[in-house]
């Protein structure tokens, strides 16, 4: 099961028909914008997505796009459960806490307390195995279905093997994602609690916080759930292969809406599920022994954007892609999930994400500026200056002695060579001396270039500077 880090994250391949298709996206977070945005992806008929987005706890989107299901097709409607993958391990997470506020496990205790016969037992802790710094190899690294998971496995055959054999690492001294960690705490939870993992998490977690469209590990042929889809070298989508039992588990083996888990996302932020502290040390970076820290907690990525903390982790098995980020501040989030594994969920799911944040956390300190956004009066002064011909209204006093006619010249002697750029990229804006900066990427056949904009609150360009990138 993968978990990607990051705000833009895919390495995936969309079939032919997608990638001709894929529409540009909007520029601003207009929900009607969107909603069009998220049609046009699904207008093959070959993937079904489904979305919600929360804002200061209510959620202003649900919906579902496409098809829960090709053969026989099914509309995928925002009530239809998909696949979370490894969004799951915030759960297992969550229920490990909740028996140590009972005072039944400490997160502190050794796995030689409940698998004393484990590889390093003693020096591995619930924490590491919740924080991925246990050395445990992971069994689940590649992301298709091998001959192994095609056959069912015991449990505990598993963490013999995965478990009971050599370490990727000493403990606390990486951090390396593994899912083997996962399946052993959803054991101590069954051995802990008495129940079995989907009890205690239907009794202790979705019943009371009214997920009703949430399942653990439901049969494949449950008629609520979406069908898995995937798809090889630019291939039709095909059903996907499901891992047989024993190989998900309490690592990944949530099915559940984006409504849910924005219900869940609300609840674990607002202090619902556990206690002040526990929650602390479920959202604490993880420090290594050698006094480094990874931007990974427990069960969740952990970070900062715009300067607005969040908790994200994405989710991925046979079939099923999710992304889940939240932002505590506002008790907001933005939740897609997919019933393919081979397109760039990932993309669009960063481009929501984007658009969002982009509307509810405005760079810090930033001054408002009049007149054009600040890549369109980057393209507009590079253009002058391939043509040579300036427009110095819109230039700060400086900046305009500073460009002599001779500059002017030989820039355009230079740049006019270049021709039309193919991408032109900005980056977010921040605050240097009163006035906004920003930095804007343009790439060509041949070169990449990058240029640094300054611009008073008057709009006026008080430096545009061209470096090679």
């Amino acid at each position: 099961m993968r978990f990607f880090t990051g705000w833009l994250v895919v390495l995936l391949i969309p079939v032919a028909s997608w990638a001709d298709t894929a529409p540009t996206p909007p520029k601003t977070f207009d929900l009607k914008e969107i909603d069009a945005y998220l049609s046009k992806h699904v207008s093959n008929g070959h993937v079904g997505l489904s979305v919600a987005f929360m804002q200061e706890g209510k959620i202003i989107h649900a919906k579902g796009y496409g098809k829960a299901s090709l053969r026989p097709e099914v509309a995928l409607d925002a009530k239809i459960p998909l696949a979370a993958g490894s969004v799951t391990k915030q759960f297992t997470c969550a229920s490990i806490f909740l028996l140590a506020e009972e005072g039944k496990l400490s997160v502190r205790d050794p796995v030689s307390k409940y698998y004393p016969n484990l590889t390093k037992a003693k020096e591995i802790t619930l924490y590491d195995l919740m924080t991925h710094v246990s050395g445990y190899p992971d069994y689940y690294p590649l992301d298709f279905v091998d001959r192994r998971m095609k056959k069912p496995i015991p449990l505990d055959d598993l963490l013999k093997e995965y478990a009971g054999s050599k370490l990727d690492f000493p403990p606390h001294s990486r951090w390396s994602y593994s899912n083997t960690g996962y399946i052993l705490l959803g054991r101590v939870i069954e051995k802990v609690s008495g129940k079995s993992f989907s009890d205690f998490l239907s009794e202790r977690i979705l019943k009371p916080l009214e997920m009703k469209d949430s399942y653990f590990e439901p049969a494949l042929n449950h008629r609520a759930i979406a069908t898995g889809y995937t798809s090889f070298a630019l291939g039709d989508p095909e059903p996907a292969t499901r891992e047989a039992d024993g190989w998900i588990h309490a690592a990944g083996g949530v099915y559940t809406t984006p409504s849910d888990l924005a219900k869940w996302d609300l609840a674990l932020i607002d202090g619902k599920v556990l206690k002040p502290e526990s929650f602390r040390l479920m959202t604490e970076p993880r420090e290594l022994s050698d006094g480094r820290f990874r931007d990974y907690a427990c069960g969740l990525g952990v970070g900062r954007r715009r300067g607005e903390p969040y908790l994200t982790h994405s989710g991925a098995v046979s079939g099923f892609l999710a992304f889940n980020h939240i932002l505590p501040r506002t008790k907001s989030a933005v939740i897609l999930m997919a019933n393919a594994d081979h397109l760039d969920v990932g993309d669009i799911h960063g481009t929501l994400l984007n658009l969002f944040l982009a509307s509810q956390t405005p760079a810090l300190d930033v001054p408002k500026i009049a007149g054009k956004p600040a890549k369109e009066a980057a393209v507009d002064l590079f253009k002058q200056l391939q043509k040579g011909e300036i427009n110095r209204d819109g230039l700060g006093e400086e900046f305009s002695l500073f460009l002599t006619d001779e500059r002017v010249k030989g820039a355009k002697e230079r740049l006019t060579a270049l021709g039309e750029p193919t991408t032109i990229v900005a980056d977010p804006a921040s605050e240097r001396g009163g006035m906004e900066v920003t930095t804007v990427h343009f790439t060509f056949k041949t070169i990449k270039l990058k240029a640094s904009m300054y611009r008073t609150p008057d709009g006026k360009v008080q430096q545009f500077l061209l470096y090679q990138s």
